[in-house]
């Protein structure tokens, strides 16, 4: 049968599965044009199929070649139901009717395949409690026949085995317990504390040349106390639950018919998809924020006897050396700059997992745009909600690490004697009219440059999820308060130190911003119950 200049075979309408029905439409060449001659133009092939999927015009994401070859091998793989719309698209010859037609005969048809493949699993289930010595024998993988098959496929069957960055780093935070990188991080700073005791350099002071005498022990330096020991294990707890939620709960309601194993597959292809991003971070981090950072700001310093950055708590030998020696600083300072490079990579991975989830949450909701039913809708809903909480925390927590390290930094050239006492200092000149207890010796401030790195990372992710999943008309209303509290923190973070009485913004900044972790939701933000028309205010 032709329509529209391209073979058209009806749906069976059969028992047949996924595997089954595909095998046959795609030897016959099913929804292919015909060819010059007016006869078939044979059948299809992965390459073929991939890219007639992809130049479907609604089709803005395309699909992978490495799906369509699975669909194509003797394997338990099925069909995601984004994929389903496509292939019907191409079944049914771009004709409306027929096209609805295939979408139901392949929604039934890998219905019929999930259910095969869990009594699949269940006989295996029973014939490897009875045989143990010969299971793993008998049934070498789920997915190929032989091992010659597995490295025959290998390419095929989505990431390959090799070493890859960005799934190592991922694993981080979804395989093991939760508590497992917050603890990490947490262990790391009071190891690097308690080695602080011992060396002595843990509270400190020193006389600048102008007279003031500041505290630059290392339990005094806000961005390392509050930073390490704080916000980093609660921002990893966050972003270790989100991606937790959605890998393994949500994630396989929205896509696949609740297929766990290939919502899986699609989610490693996700993260494997920046693969460049986390090498880019990793280079930044621990070559530049980490190996030269530490060169320019501690090592050559030490070396020589000074240098043109403020004194801190790993510079101290040069002042104290009856405190710290120089060979002691270098090595205490080496450790906490590989420490924090690797604790900033990791931060920096929680950023790309929470952009890659709030693409996958938006590409699985735009491809579903034509799926009315409640149920469905409300599940998206729900997942959205969750997403954008978490990302509100998170953006509360990366904005909160690069005030803290500004402030660091900026106290460090001011005239205030300890960090708690300048910021008090400088609520009081902004009331009293006191001097202007900022005011001191300029150096160089590196950290300020590292401090808006994040800031401004971490802005743009939460701009990208306000974008791709807060827009719509149910979450304006708290989209707004919780946009007010991130400019709010930006603009404080921003005038650190510009004039008498920053603190008194920068505080209440900070008030909104804890207050926004305990109820990110604000009092308001609560799930819609879209059964019962109702709406999030």
């Amino acid at each position: 049968m032709i329509k529209n200049g391209r073979i058209f075979l009806p749906p069976p309408g059969d028992e047949s599965d996924f595997k089954e029905i595909f095998k046959r439409l795609a030897a016959a060449g099913a929804g292919r044009p015909l060819g010059k001659d007016g006869f078939p133009a044979g059948p299809w092939t992965p390459e073929i199929l991939a890219e007639a999927i992809s130049q479907i015009d609604s089709n803005e994401v395309g699909v992978d070649l490495r799906t369509v070859q699975l669909w194509f091998q003797e394997n338990e793989k099925g069909i995601s139901t984004a994929n389903i719309r496509w292939l019907a698209r191409i079944f049914g010859c771009d004709d409306p009717v027929a096209t609805s037609e295939w979408q139901m005969e392949l929604s039934a048809a890998q219905s019929r395949l999930s259910a095969k493949r869990r009594e699949w699993k269940r006989a295996g289930s029973s014939v490897a409690q009875e045989i143990p010595d010969t299971a793993l024998t008998a049934t070498f993988d789920d997915e190929t026949d032989s091992p010659a098959e597995l490295t025959r496929d290998t390419n095929a069957r989505g990431p390959s085995r090799r070493f890859s960055l960005a799934r190592k780093s991922e694993a981080f935070f979804s395989r093991g317990s939760p508590l497992n990188l917050p603890a990490s991080v947490f262990a790391g700073v009071t190891a690097l504390g308690f080695l602080s005791y011992l060396t002595g350099i843990h509270s400190v002071t020193y006389g600048r040349a102008d007279g003031v005498v500041k505290q630059v022990g290392f339990l005094w330096t806000a961005n390392w106390t509050f930073v390490f020991m704080v916000f980093l294990p609660l921002f990893f707890a966050f972003v270790t639950e989100l991606v937790t939620f959605w890998k393994d709960e949500s994630r396989p309601k929205l896509v696949a018919q609740g297929d766990k194993m290939e919502s899986d597959d699609a989610w490693a292809r996700s993260v494997q998809a920046s693969s460049y991003s986390y090498w880019a971070v990793f280079l930044i981090c621990v070559v530049f924020a980490g190996l030269f950072q530490w060169i320019g700001v501690s090592l050559i310093p030490l070396l020589k006897g000074g240098g043109n950055y403020a004194t801190d708590w790993g510079s101290l030998a040069i002042v104290r050396p009856e405190v710290i020696s120089v060979p002691e600083a270098i090595a205490f300072t080496g450790l906490a700059y590989l420490y924090m490079c690797l604790c900033f990579y990791l931060y920096f991975v929680g950023l790309i997992l929470l952009y890659t989830v709030i693409h996958d949450l938006w590409r699985i909701g735009k491809a579903a745009s034509n799926r009315p039913g409640v149920d469905y809708q409300h599940e998206l809903h729900e997942a959205s909600l969750r997403v954008m909480r978490a990302i509100f925390r998170c953006t509360i927590l990366g904005l909160l690490i690069a005030i803290a390290m500004k402030l660091q930094s900026a106290y460090l050239t001011s005239r205030g004697e300890n960090i708690v006492a300048w910021l008090l200092g400088d609520m009081s000149s902004a009331f009293y009219g006191l001097n202007d207890v900022s005011a001191g010796i300029s150096y160089r401030r590196p950290t300020h440059y590292s401090s808006l790195l994040i800031a401004i990372s971490t802005c743009v992710v939460f701009l990208y999820g306000s974008l791709r999943l807060g827009v719509e008309l149910r979450f304006s209303l708290c989209l707004w308060r919780t946009s007010a509290i991130v400019a709010l923190l930006v603009a404080g973070y921003l005038l650190i130190d510009a004039f008498a009485g920053f603190s008194i913004l920068l505080g209440v900044g900070v008030l909104f911003a804890i207050y926004g972790l305990f109820d990110p939701g604000l009092g308001r933000w609560q799930a819609s119950k879209l059964g019962n028309n109702q709406s999030v205010s």
